[in-house]
Order: C-alpha cells, then sequence, then structure tokens
C-alpha cells in the first residue's frame, strides 16, 4: 500500500499492487459468470432506513452532510437521512424490490464494489474497502438447494486463487435454527443477543462471552456454558453431526418431543444436507461449525464463514448466510442466500503474508523509441499499429538519450523496446525498424503489421514471490 497515507483505514494500491487486485476481481469474475451469476453495480448511498435494517452495524454508517448542512444534521431524522452502504446486501434487496418486474428469478447476481464502514482499523480491516458478493434472490420461495451452490462456487474461486499464493480454503457453516431451537432449549429467550455474544467468540475467547451471555442475555452459568459446547461441535458429515447434537441436547435436558428441539432439527437437517451435498462435489470443502453464528440479526438459517488453511490471524475471509425477511414487497417475499468476500483484506494478505507481485508495472509490453521530436508521430503510428492488433504499447516521453528511454521502460517492466527506422515513412514504418527485448538482449529486425511478442514476455503477470505460476 502506498505510504504516507494519511487517512487511517482508507487503503490506496500502488501500480503494482492495483495489478495484483485487478488479477484478482477478473478472476473472481470469471468463475461466477462460469455458474450463470450477472454482473450489477448499486449505487453507493442508501437511506437511512434501508442501512439501519441490521443490527448492531447502526454504529457502522458514515451518514453524510453537505457543508451547509453541517451543525444541523439533527434536524432529519435518522432514518430520512442519507448514509454510504456498508455492504452490499442490504443495496441489492432495495434493488431487487424496485426492480422486480425486469428481473428474472431466481435472480443470481455478483456484485464487486466498494464499500464504507466505520470500524476500527487494524491489519487487513479498513473503512474503505471492496467487496465481491454473489447471491441468489427468489420470489415468494428458494430452494434450499442453494443454499450448497453458493459456498462451492466461493470455494471454487478461491481455489483459482491459489495460482496467486492463497491457501486451501474451508467453509464452516451453521443454521441458526438449530442455534435457536437449542438455545430455546435451554430456555434463553434473547436469542438474537446470544447470537450476537457467540459471534464474538474467536475474538475474545470462552470465558468473555460466557460473561456477555450472563450479563447481557439472561443466562445463568450453566446456560451459558452449553451455549458453549454447542459452539464447539463441529463436524464434517450428516451422520457425525446428528449423533453429536443429539448426545449434547441429551445431555442438557431438551426433548425430541418439543417445539425447541423440532426446529433446531429443522436447521440440522438443512445443514447435514449442505455438507454432505457438498462433500460429493468438493471433499473437505464445508463442514459444520457450531460456533458459527454471524451478528447480523437479518439471517434466518444457514451462516457461512470461511477461513484458511494456516492463516488463522486473518480471520473469515468470506461469509454469508440465508435471509428469507430482508426484501419484501406487500406480502410477497424476496427470501435469498448469499456470500460475500471482503477482497480489500484478501488482497492485502495476499501482497504482505503471500508474496504476491506483478511481473511488471506497465500492461505495455513494448515502448516506441522516440529519436527525436520530430519523428514523434512516426512512433505515435508505430504504437497505433501495434495496439491495432491487439498488443499493448507506449511510447516514449522524451527523446532522451536511448539508453535513458531503455532504463524507463525496464523500470515500468515494459519488455520490448521498438526502434524506429531513422527514414521511416508517412505510415510511421521502414524496413530499418528494430525490436529488442530488453530482459534476453536480443535485437531483431521487426515489422509493426507482423510481428509477435513472446508471450512468456508480453503478458502482465502476477507472480508469487518471483515464481510465476501457471
Amino acid at each position: 500500500m502506498a505510504k504516507g497515507a494519511s487517512i487511517s483505514g482508507f487503503p490506496e494500491w500502488l501500480p503494482s499492487e492495483r495489478v495484483v487486485e485487478q488479477r484478482v476481481i477478473d478472476t473472481l469474475r470469471r468463475v461466477f459468470e462460469l455458474n450463470g451469476f450477472l454482473g450489477i453495480e448499486t449505487r453507493a448511498v442508501e437511506t437511512g432506513a434501508s442501512l439501519l435494517k441490521k443490527g448492531e452495524t447502526s454504529k457502522e454508517i458514515y451518514l453524510l452532510s453537505r457543508l451547509q448542512e453541517v451543525g444541523h444534521e439533527s434536524d432529519t431524522p435518522l432514518n430520512d437521512r442519507l448514509g454510504l452502504h456498508f455492504d452490499l446486501t442490504v443495496p441489492l434487496s432495495r434493488y431487487v424490490v424496485e426492480h422486480s418486474g425486469d428481473l428474472a428469478f431466481p435472480f443470481k447476481r455478483w456484485q464487486i464494489q466498494k464499500v464504507w464502514r466505520g470500524e476500527r482499523p487494524q491489519e487487513g480491516r479498513f473503512r474503505e474497502f471492496v467487496q465481491a458478493d454473489i447471491d441468489v434472490i427468489g420470489q415468494g420461495d428458494l430452494p434450499d438447494h442453494y443454499e450448497v451452490e453458493l459456498p462451492l462456487v466461493m470455494v471454487s474461486a478461491l481455489e483459482r486463487l491459489r495460482e496467486f499464493g492463497l491457501p486451501k480454503a474451508t467453509v464452516h457453516a451453521n443454521n441458526r435454527k438449530l442455534s435457536e431451537g437449542f438455545y430455546r432449549g435451554l430456555g434463553l429467550t434473547d436469542i438474537e443477543g446470544v447470537l450476537r455474544e457467540i459471534d464474538k467468540l474467536d475474538k475474545i475467547g470462552a470465558d468473555e462471552v460466557a460473561k456477555l451471555l450472563v450479563e447481557g442475555c439472561g443466562a445463568d452459568e450453566s446456560q451459558a456454558r452449553a451455549c458453549l459446547e454447542l459452539a464447539e461441535l463441529t463436524a464434517s458429515d450428516g451422520k457425525e453431526l446428528a449423533e453429536r447434537f443429539d448426545a449434547l441436547c441429551a445431555k442438557h435436558g431438551i426433548g425430541t418431543d418439543g417445539d425447541a428441539y423440532q426446529l433446531a432439527r429443522q436447521g440440522l437437517d438443512t445443514l447435514a444436507m449442505i455438507v454432505d451435498q457438498a462433500a460429493a462435489i468438493r471433499p473437505g470443502s464445508v463442514i459444520a461449525d457450531l460456533k458459527i453464528a454471524r451478528g447480523l440479526d437479518y439471517y434466518t438459517g444457514s451462516v457461512y464463514e470461511t477461513f484458511l488453511d494456516g492463516a488463522a490471524s486473518l480471520g473469515s475471509i468470506c461469509s454469508g448466510g440465508r435471509y428469507d425477511n430482508l426484501a419484501s414487497q406487500g406480502s410477497r417475499k424476496y427470501p435469498g442466500v448469499g456470500l460475500s468476500i471482503g477482497l480489500s483484506r484478501l488482497v492485502s494478505y495476499m501482497l504482505h503474508t503471500a508474496g504476491a507481485r506483478a511481473n511488471r508495472v506497465s500492461p505495455a509490453a513494448v515502448l516506441v523509441a522516440v529519436w527525436n521530436e520530430a519523428d514523434r508521430t512516426a512512433a505515435n503510428r508505430i504504437a497505433d499499429t501495434l495496439r491495432s492488433r491487439g498488443i499493448a504499447a507506449d511510447v516514449a516521453p522524451t527523446a532522451a538519450k536511448l539508453g535513458k528511454q531503455i532504463k524507463y521502460a525496464d523500470k515500468l517492466g515494459i519488455p520490448y523496446v521498438w526502434f524506429p527506422a531513422a527514414d521511416a515513412g508517412e505510415d510511421g514504418q521502414a524496413a530499418g525498424d528494430e525490436v529488442k527485448n530488453i530482459v534476453t538482449g536480443d535485437q531483431v529486425p521487426a515489422d509493426a503489421k507482423s510481428w509477435e511478442p513472446d508471450t512468456v514476455y508480453a503478458r502482465q503477470e502476477v507472480t508469487i514471490q518471483g515464481v510465476k505460476e501457471a
């Protein structure tokens, strides 16, 4: 990231770092579109009423004020204020309702866009960052099989990024109905509060979470410990999950004939289906992990967090879940399921830990030299001919000594320097044109209408610690 950035939490990538980010974006987009997702972009600004749908995130919203309104913002009700979106799911819910007549349902969309969140900046966590989302929205209902499809699409996308130094990714899944049924079976009533506190488990540890459950959610010590026992339950197949969950219910006196258990069983069956069907396609890619809670209030079913092997300090790099009540139009609901990658955090990890680098800053494969300013038009014509054939080309900024022009190309990583013939004609070309590969030192005659660069040097690539990946 550029040194000397004066506003904490607002990253600015250097050109070579931006190449890595763009390659990640291109890779994700290709995978999303291979799976039939449609690209959209929504406005950056939403009303306060829309942004405040999502629980504790209200404290993270950047509200907007015009300069002449400063000091008088309280005159406008919070719901009527405008704010920057802090994720892409709330804008999507509004977008779907407003454009429902023009969309085909289920509506599968991908979206890669900046968001803003007023949380405390730290390593890999920003106030302005890019998210990459996929969601499927139904009209009236949405089949459960999408709760398997979306994590598999994300695993596939993250697998492609292993070419650029990313470790193996595993999706950890839970189901809110399972957790809610268990909590109700224990006699707890503040379900959303319990979920929010359990979501902090990895950040503050079991003892602190237990205190919060007792102090803020009405749990006694026994109930708090039972919630933590549930959070410790993991399984890699549906049968193991059901056996371990039923044993935990029996231990804490939750009968199988009660409403609470039946609610939990709905979530258990869906979670078992997700784990088993995902294993049939990509073994080991999705596991059941009952500490996954997701602190946002609008999730109603499956919830997901994605972790990289050997990168525990990074935390989850992709999260999401099922939501049934976020978008509605009269009596019609638009249930959805979605996953979101914190793309800026991912790029930061790739740059600073995995060692991802661009092999060159400039996308140009060729720099056309300029002997003197009177010949610049001829150099421009050569560059234009190369570009018309799909070969990225730049022209030297000044008619400096040839050594300086070559150094300029080398600094940008441009592998070829084109030397126009001294007597180039009106088309900017003559039989005496030559091109030099400044990596190998080879120099050969060339014609801009037919010359082809060696593909080893022509492409702007992302490398891992100096080793090019296929």
